[in-house]
């Protein structure tokens, strides 16, 4: 497989590796249904809806969605849905996991509890995004757009990991990661600067595995060829060509996915790593295009 430079060469991929499992936690609304029959007749899933059997099963009658290509376990309550799910994914029973109608309070409870077994002791669950933009001549690979608020050097360091993680499963070999500060200068008083400087130097010792490692650098600097030329910076290797973005905190990283989606007309897949399996997270704001990406992102990520 060589590098993928588009979303939908994921689904190509993920299908060459054949149909996974995927448990759906409470997947009873139309949404969720929708994009799950998508992904079955894409043949990346076989789908295991956990949820109300009638409430189902007349969703999918009012939607034009085949009942009978999912494997329905009957439970009404969400919280024992996402318990389920998460025990076929723990069990390998299902290969990848799936968040529902339930509020992604719960689906993260369920993912995290100690005693279901998905989750490793000492790891961090974190959010990693990619995103193809009309803009950019190749995918971006984002984090943490949705769930570490302010990720201090541990957490940064783990995230660089699933950067990777996810940069190799899109056939990128030695990914190249900015770390994204307000400005490219090393200024100590600016904590994203001081650390994107260290893990800079760290990169370059080996301590972050098969990677190549910038910061800080400004998103300009980091996206823009020219604008590095303009400004004369110094030691940027791969300024207007990195594969990762590491943002210094959610705001950030939320502001640019949405920023990326919504103004310059980009198409996401976005998954949760750090769990055993790969974890899709979608939302109601996300197009059908972008919700069948992120469950082919997952598929492809299963080891």
């Amino acid at each position: 497989m060589g590098e993928i430079k588009k979303l939908a060469d994921i689904v190509v991929e993920a299908r060459a590796k054949g149909r996974k499992k995927m448990a759906v936690a409470y997947g009873q609304d139309s949404h969720t249904l929708e994009a799950v029959y998508a992904a079955y007749k894409e043949e990346l899933v076989d789908p295991i809806i956990y949820g109300e059997k009638a409430v189902i099963e007349q969703v999918c009658a009012e939607h034009g969605i085949d009942v009978s290509v999912f494997t329905i376990v009957d439970e009404k309550s969400d919280v024992k849905c996402v318990a389920k799910a998460v025990q076929a994914v723990a069990s390998g029973e299902a290969d990848v996991l799936m968040k529902g109608l339930v509020t992604t309070e719960k689906y993260m409870r369920g993912i995290l509890n100690k005693e279901a077994g998905l989750f490793p002791p000492k790891a961090t669950l974190s959010h990693v995004s990619v995103i193809e933009m009309p803009v950019y001549p190749k995918l971006l690979i984002v984090s943490d757009i949705a769930i570490i608020p302010l990720p201090d050097m541990k957490q940064k360091m783990q995230m660089i990991g699933y950067l990777a993680q996810t940069a190799n499963a899109l056939g990128i070999k030695t990914p190249k990661i900015a770390c994204i500060a307000p400005a490219e200068t090393l200024n100590p008083n600016i904590p994203s600067a001081a650390e994107g400087a260290l893990l800079s130097k760290m990169a370059d010792r080996g301590q972050l595995g098969n990677v190549m490692v910038d910061g800080p650098l400004s998103l300009d600097v980091a996206l823009f060829k020219e604008v590095a030329d303009h400004k004369k910076v110094k030691g940027a290797p791969f300024a207007g060509d990195p594969d990762c973005l590491l943002f210094p905190n959610l705001e950030a990283g939320n502001v640019f996915f949405k920023a990326s989606s919504h103004l310059c007309h980009g198409e996401i897949a976005a998954m949760l790593v750090g769990a055993k399996k790969p974890c899709v997270l979608t939302s109601r704001g996300d197009s059908s295009q972008s919700k069948l990406y992120s469950i082919a992102l997952a598929c492809l990520s299963v080891k």
